[in-house]
C-alpha cells in the first residue's frame, strides 16, 4: 500500500477567475512554512506539484526542509476551463462544482483520468500540492461518488489516500476550509 499525502495549496493572491497563475499572498506563506512542522515528522517523502504557481510556492518550506526538488507533474494541476476570459472562468467553475461527472463533456473526462491515473502510478509514500477540485476528483473516485465536489479542504489541508492494487481509498479527509472556493 501506498500512502498519498494530498496538500490543497496555501492562500493565493487572487482567485481562479482574477489570475491564471497566482502566487501565494502573506497568509499563504505563513501556511506554507506552518506545513514543515505539519509534515516533517512523516519523513523526508518525494513531493510532487501542480505547475501552477501557488502550488510551487506551498511546497517550497517544505523542500528546502527536506532538501530535495519537487516534481512538477502536469496530470495534477487544476481542472482545466475552456472559456479564457477571467470573469467566465469564474462562472463557468461555480457552474461546473455543482455538476457530476456522469454530465461532463470529455475534456473533463481525460482530465480526471489523468489525474487518477498519476496517483495511483505513484509508487512510494509522497506528498502531492494540489488543487481543490482535484482533491475531490481523487476523494470521489475512491469514494465511487458522481459529484464534482464531496467535501471543502480548506488550504493546506492534508487529504490521505492510500494506492494499494490500483486502487484509491480515503484514510483521512482534510480540514473544512472556512472561506469559499479559491
Amino acid at each position: 500500500m501506498t500512502r498519498l499525502l494530498l496538500v490543497r495549496h496555501a492562500h493565493p493572491s487572487a482567485n481562479w477567475d482574477r489570475d491564471v497563475d497566482a502566487g501565494l499572498d502573506g497568509l499563504g506563506n505563513g501556511q506554507a512554512r506552518a506545513l514543515v512542522d505539519t509534515l516533517a515528522p512523516s519523513g523526508r517523502l518525494p513531493i510532487v506539484t501542480s505547475p501552477l504557481r501557488r502550488t510551487r510556492e506551498t511546497a517550497v518550506p517544505l523542500a528546502e526542509h527536506w532538501g530535495l526538488t519537487p516534481r512538477v507533474e502536469e496530470a495534477v494541476g487544476e481542472i482545466p476551463s475552456p472559456v479564457e476570459h477571467l470573469a467566465a472562468r469564474g462562472a463557468w467553475l461555480r457552474e461546473v462544482l455543482d455538476g457530476r461527472w456522469s454530465d461532463a463533456g470529455p475534456e473533463l473526462h481525460r482530465w480526471r483520468a489523468a489525474l487518477l491515473d498519476a496517483l495511483r502510478a505513484i509508487e512510494v509514500p509522497t506528498v502531492v500540492v494540489t488543487h481543490y477540485v482535484a482533491i475531490n476528483t481523487a476523494v470521489g473516485a475512491a469514494a465511487g461518488d458522481d459529484r464534482l465536489i464531496t467535501f471543502s479542504p480548506g488550504h493546506t489541508s492534508i487529504t490521505e489516500l492510500a494506492v494499494e492494487d490500483g486502487a484509491l481509498g480515503v484514510v483521512t479527509l482534510g480540514d473544512e476550509a472556512t472561506t469559499t472556493v479559491q
